[in-house]
Order: C-alpha cells, then structure tokens, then sequence
C-alpha cells in the first residue's frame, strides 16, 4: 500500500503537470512572462514567493518531470544570483533525493532480481570510489538530471552520502544556470541576446563541463598520491619497466622525442617473443613444415623422401634466428637511441621513485615523472597432482631443454588445445614426435567457429597429432598423464610434457601491491591506459585484453604518449581492430567477429564464403585447403569480421585490417588490381561473390528487357 501510495502521489503530480499545462511555463517565453507577472508580487510577499517557488521545484524535480533547467533559469530571474543559487541548490537536491527514495523503495527489489547484472557495474564503481563516483556523473552532466537520480536509487549507495554528494556536486552547474537567468530577466528585445554579458553566462555554462573535469581531476589526484611527497625534480621523464614489445616501443617514442629515459630489464632483451615465443616458434614451424613437405613430395610431381632430422642442429638453427633478430632489440641500439638501459630488477617505491637491484650488483634508485609498466606474461602452471615434480616444460623453457637433445622427444604430450599447443603439437610431430594433445574443452582453438576447429582438428591429425578434447588432466604419476572425461578416461606415457594452456599477466615482484596499484589477473587500467595514479601506466600482456605481440606495440604507443604529453591530451587506446593469427600450416588468421561471436552477441550478419580450392595460385602450389569467410550486415558492404584459412593467411588478412580500420567495404576491395596470380586475390574473390548474391534482381530483369529491346 506503501508503494502504491507514492506511486499515486507521483502519477498526480504527473497529471497535474499536463491538466494544468505547466510546460508552457516551463519555457524561456515562460519565464520572462513569470518573472514580469511575479517580480511585483515578490517584492511584498518575498517569503511567499520563495516557499512556493521552492515547494514547486521540489515538485518538479521529485516526479522526474522536465524543466528543472528552466526553472534554475527562472530563480535567476526572479531571485537573482545569491538567492537564486541558495534556493535551488537545496531545493534540487531535497527534489532529486524523493526521487532517490521513491526509485530505492519502489522499484530496487523488482529491478536487481531481473536486471541485477546491468547494475553490476554501478555498484562496482561506486564500492571501488565511494562518493566520487556519484560526485563525477554530478559534476560532469554526461546523463540527464532525473536519471541519475532513479538510477542510483536502484543501487547500494547511502542516502546521506546522495543527499552530500549531490548537493556539492551540482552547485557548480547550478551557479552557471542561475547566473544566465539573471540576465536573461535583462532582455528586453532580440538586441539584448548579444549582450556581453549574457553571453559570457553561456560561455561559463559551456565550460562548466571542463572546469567541473578539471576540478574533478584535481580532488582525484590529492585522494590518490594522499601519503606520498612528490619530488620537488626528477631524474627521468620516464622509466619503463619491462623491455619486451611494449616496453622497447614505448622507451623508443620516449627517446624520439628527446624525453630522457631508463628502460629496465631484468632477463633477456626483446621480451618473450624474441627469445622463447614468436620468434623461436616460428622458426621450428619452418623447419617442420619443410620436412612434411619432403613427406609429401609428390604432390609436386617429385618423389618423397623421409627426411633425416637431426634435432640438435635443427635447434641450432632456432637459437641462430635469435641471435640474427636480437641486435634489433639490443642493448646497444636502444642506448644508440639515447634510451638508458639498466640490467636488473625494479621495484616501484612510490609513484615516482623506482629502486632497482642492478645486475651488478649495485642498488640503483631514481626519481621519474611517469612509469611504463611493461613486465609482460609468463605460462599459467595449472594446479594438477604430480605437475610439479613431472619435469614438465612450458613455453618458455623447452628451448633450452630442447637444445640438449640429440633427436626429437619420442612421446610428448601437450596440455592445451590453444593457438600456443597447436603450434607445438604439429611442430613436433612433423619432426618426429609421437604427440597426444590434451584439452579440456569441446574443441581445439576455442575462440573460432566450428567449421575453422574442425579443420584445425583435421590438419593436426593428418600431421601425426593424436587429439583428446574433453579430456580434463588430473594426475601425473611416474611419466603418465591421467585423464578425466565424459567417455572415460585415458593414460598417456610421456618422455617430454609441455604445459600450454595459456599466459598470466606477471604481477608480482615490482611493488604493485605494496603501492596499492589494483589488479585482478591484469594490471587494471583505464582507457588511456592509466593505473590509479594518473602518472603509472601499463602496457602489453600485464595489461591485456589482448595477449599478441602487435596489440603490446599498439598500446605502447598510447601508454608512453599519455605518459609524456596527458597533460595537453590524453589518447583512448583503440582495441577496434586486432588481428589474431595461428601459426599452424595452414594458416589460421582472424579480424573482428566471427559467426559464433555474432551469435553471442546477437548481431544479425550476412556470411559470405570463397574456397581457395577454385583460386588459380593455391591450385599451382597444391595449398587448396582453406578458404576466405567475411561477415557483413545483411545486404551492406561493411565490414564486420575475417576469418582466412590457408597459406599465408596471416599476410592476406592485412587487406581486411586495413579496411576495417579505415571504413573500407567489399565493393572497393573488389574495385582494386590484385595482381594475377596470387593468393591475394583470394579476398577480391570473396568480396565478387557477397556482389553476386547482393546484385539487384529487380534492375536487372529491367536492363535485360532494355538488350532484348535494343537488338530489335
């Protein structure tokens, strides 16, 4: 009855607004008529006036009904600027606190049991920043007046800290609406809205958004850096820990700008990716394919061989890809470029200072204006009985391993059906290898839609992979791995077993915890890349949501830029456009969505289809498996996703990045010389087959009727 009772109450008030037509004095006509008609009245019943204009606003803004803004407006008319500001800042918020407390009692049960998860993020910010949360969307009037007040009434913030934080977070904006009604009273003809004075009040309306920012800016800094002394100078403009893809790109921005600059690396320089990644694995994936290529001569007219592989060499030609790649990422070029490269481990002391345990030996400590956090990914180590004492090996330490073996392992099993196991699992099989992979889930390379893992599925078993998805790891026992799944579970002898389910951000040992800075599985961020100290960023795997070598380098660019000149500007990092590939032969490379996350997601798309089975250059080569699938909205030309499957996927897949990227559609790709023959033309063909099953039937039967015509 409650409930009943306010929500009555509240459909009066709604009544009456419309029965007694209040609109139309809710208008800048209103408004000057109002003050005309009250200004006399006003002056021999001020009290009067001011109760009933109060009690109205309170109305006004209680029902979440329009024209709060004209009514501040109409108090700088009536009332002038102090009354004025004094009248409808406490007037707004008793108003927007009824409105509060009607939404919290009427509607918050009936909300949170059916859309709980919407309002998950609200609460999550307003427990993460208390009443700053609520005093930023105040102060900085991104969303109406009255939404903001149902909306909170729906969340778990206190009703004091509403009622504080809203009356100080809308006086800024209350003074600038109030000050430009005192001048609109001023106006007696059109000349007067070229008055200087006028328009400065709207000025000052315009800028209250950036000055509200900047004020906001402002407290949230004192709250963050509260405990710490800055530095009166500073040793560094930056110093980026971390000189994998990230960390090198971003010391690099750094030195072309003449900022001064410490990159700090513990290991090894060029990060994982030069020295047990990408770098590595593709040379093996090479190695590998060449020789299933001498298994598999005839299909170019030769006769087939089984290849002599002699695995230590073959490692040794790894390891000497390293070393040609490795001078450019190199101490000495980076210290050429003017970046200061220190070898050691850093420890962040506060937000601008960071100590570091050179590997000289010597305790190194300097003062910075900002900090790159670029410490990468190491392998996940899942928590399985008997792993720790198997011998296991990740991806990080096979190489060396591998380095001491005369021949490839005999039996490897591989944990994890990833890009990462797919890679190694054909690798190694190529080269010899017994290989049984193992993955907890339906399919291998989860994140792509089922026709791309069924044929991921098919080339690793014709390459010698034995596959056992759904398949959970669950002991390891005197070299035996021991499964569970829903067809009953396996054992698998091993001699090597390399764990491959997937890379966590590295996190600990550079002070974040003691220094507050939050993290989850990553360093969390904002969009310029910003910790909670304006002045700390992070880049690369630590950061994510990506864990690929080229997004490290993109967000480098963003977190040294914001780090350098966020002052003047601040960049939002663009994850818009990522490009995914696996390295298995074939290729398998995707852009954007794909028809399972479409599904997901509920995007309605048009998927359009060419098998390189028909393309003239994959036919020459005998590379025929694969094929081009691009989703587009039913019946346009955008594009929404590729995925490519085939030889050299990962090059073709650059035509669709770039078109993404910069708003180039199917019709234009079509529209461009794709030199003949290549695998290239691949996507030209893809994009002639969405025009013929978008070409327009109706024109045409009339241009036909237009031949027949023309022949007589």
């Amino acid at each position: 009855m409650k409930k009943l009772a306010i929500v009555a109450g509240l459909a009066a008030l709604i009544a009456a607004y419309f029965i007694f037509d209040l609109g139309s004095y809710l208008t800048l006509d209103g408004v000057k008529q109002v003050a005309g008609d009250v200004g006399a009245f006003y002056e021999r019943n001020p009290v009067a006036v001011l109760a009933g204009f109060f009690l109205l606003y309170v109305a006004v803004t209680a029902a979440s009904l329009p024209g709060a803004g004209i009514m501040t407006l109409a108090a700088g008319a009536l009332f002038g600027l102090v009354t004025g500001t004094i009248l409808v800042s406490f007037a707004s918020t008793l108003g927007a606190t009824l409105a509060f407390l009607s939404s919290r009692y009427v509607l918050r049960d009936f909300v949170e049991a059916r859309f709980g998860e919407r309002l998950k993020a609200i609460n999550q910010g307003l427990e993460r920043d208390g009443p700053f949360y609520l005093f930023t969307i105040r102060m900085i009037p991104l969303f109406p007046f009255f939404v903001v007040n149902l909306v909170m009434g729906l969340t778990r913030i206190k009703t004091w800290t509403f009622i504080w934080v809203s009356q100080v977070g809308m006086l800024l904006g209350t003074i600038a609406y109030v000050n430009a009604g005192t001048q609109l009273a001023q106006i007696e003809d059109t000349s007067g809205l070229l008055s200087p004075a006028l328009i400065g009040s709207f000025v000052f309306l315009a800028i209250v958004p950036w000055m509200a920012k900047g004020i906001i800016g402002i407290i949230r800094r004192r709250k963050v850096y509260a405990g710490f002394t800055r530095p009166k100078s500073y040793d560094r403009n930056l110093i980026v820990i971390g000189a994998g893809s990230a960390g090198l790109v971003s010391a690099y921005i750094a030195a072309q700008v003449k900022a001064k600059v410490t990159l700090i690396e513990a290991r090894e320089m060029g990060g994982d990716c030069l020295n047990t990644g990408c770098v590595p694995s593709k040379a093996l994936i090479k190695s590998a394919k060449v020789a299933a290529t001498m298994r598999h001569a005839d299909r170019y007219g030769i006769t087939p061989v089984e290849p002599q592989i002699p695995f230590r060499q073959t490692i040794a030609r790894v390891l000497d890809v390293i070393k040609t790649i490795e001078p450019h990422d190199s101490v000495e070029r980076y210290e050429g470029l003017g970046v200061d490269v220190v070898k050691g481990y850093a420890t962040i002391i506060d937000p601008w200072t960071v100590e570091i345990a050179r590997s000289d030996g010597a305790l190194q400590r300097l003062t910075t204006r900002s900090i790159v956090i670029a410490s990468g990914a190491e392998p996940v180590v899942p928590p399985i009985e008997g792993l720790e004492t198997s011998g296991y090996l990740t991806s990080e330490t096979m190489w060396d391993a591998f380095a001491r073996m005369d021949a490839a392992p005999a039996r490897v099993a591989v944990l994890g059906g990833g890009p990462i196991g797919c890679e190694i699992s054909q690798a190694l099989a190529r080269l010899g290898s017994q290989v049984t992979q193992v993955e907890m889930a339906d399919q291998v390379l989860g994140r792509e839609d089922a026709d791309v893992s069924e044929l991921a599925r098919a080339v690793l078993s014709e390459s010698g992979v034995e596959i056992l998805t759904g398949h959970k790891a669950v002991r390891i026992a005197d070299g035996t791995l021991f499964t569970e799944a829903d067809s009953g579970g396996v054992s698998i002898v091993f001699d090597t077993l390399i764990v491959a389910v997937g890379r966590k951000a590295r996190l600990t040992g550079f002070g974040l915890e003691e220094l507050g800075v939050d993290t989850g599985k990553t360093v969390n961020t904002d969009e310029f890349l910003a910790t909670k100290f304006p002045n700390i960023f992070a880049a690369g795997d630590v950061v994510g949501p990506y864990q690929f070598t080229h997004t490290a380098s993109h967000q480098a660019w963003y977190a040294s830029v914001n780090a350098l000149f966020g002052q003047f500007r601040k960049f939002k990092a663009d994850y818009r456009v990522i490009p995914a590939v696996t390295f298995m032969d074939p290729e398998f490379a995707r852009v954007g969505i794909n028809e399972t996350e479409a599904h997901e997601q509920g995007i309605v798309v048009e998927v359009t289809r060419y098998e390189l089975d028909d393309l003239d250059r994959a036919i020459a080569e005998s590379e025929t498996r694969g094929f081009v699938k691009v989703l587009t909205p039913p019946g346009k030309d955008t594009i929404l996703g590729a995925t490519i499957v085939g030889s050299h996927a990962g090059e073709l897949l650059a035509e669709y990045v770039l078109a993404m990227k910069h708003g180039i559609g199917l019709n234009k790709i079509l529209g461009t010389i794709h030199s003949y023959p290549t695998m290239a033309e691949a996507n030209k063909f893809a994009a002639g087959n969405w025009k013929r099953a978008n070409k327009p039937e109706g024109l045409l039967k009339w241009v036909e009727k237009y031949h027949n015509w023309m022949r007589g």
